[in-house]
């Protein structure tokens, strides 16, 4: 039979390449408290199955919950190699006209975000083959305004 402390080691090399694999940081605090139970049960060879679990249910949570509370995201977007605004105040050229109440379309000379078309939404009418600008980024459209 095995030792529970190989058993405990075992799982939390285990939990960390989980993590190596996904690097989401959160498997890698389970893999952290299944090897502080592996150097407990080194230590206490003793303990009951129940303290090990206990053991190990609140270096996990506890850790995890303290993470949480440090960590903060420093972006709220996912747009790789983009510097953040660089959109804004770019010109493009209007391929479907777009208005309040009307979604219409705008295409760049060089990609923006990945694409050289986009949805466009404006607080006034746009006619087709007029410049307009990037005011904002509203979910996947751009918000543009008629370039004087």
């Amino acid at each position: 039979m095995i030792e529970a402390m190989w058993l405990w080691g075992a799982i939390g090399i285990i939990l960390l390449a989980v993590e190596m694999t996904t690097g989401t940081f959160y498997v890698l605090w389970f893999g952290i408290a299944a090897l502080c139970v592996a150097v407990a049960m080194a230590l206490l060879p003793n303990l009951s199955h129940a303290l090990q679990f206990a053991m190990f249910a609140a270096l996990s949570l506890g850790s995890l919950a303290i993470w949480r509370g440090y960590y903060k995201k420093t972006s709220t977007d996912s747009r790789v190699g983009q510097a953040q605004g660089e959109e804004i105040g770019r010109v493009g050229i209007v391929t479907q006209a777009c208005g309040p109440t009307k979604i219409g379309q705008i295409k760049f000379t060089q990609g923006l975000m990945g694409s050289r078309e986009w949805a466009a939404v404006s607080n006034e009418t746009i006619e087709v083959d007029s410049h307009a600008t990037v005011t904002a980024v509203e979910g996947n459209a751009l918000r543009i305004s008629k370039t004087v």
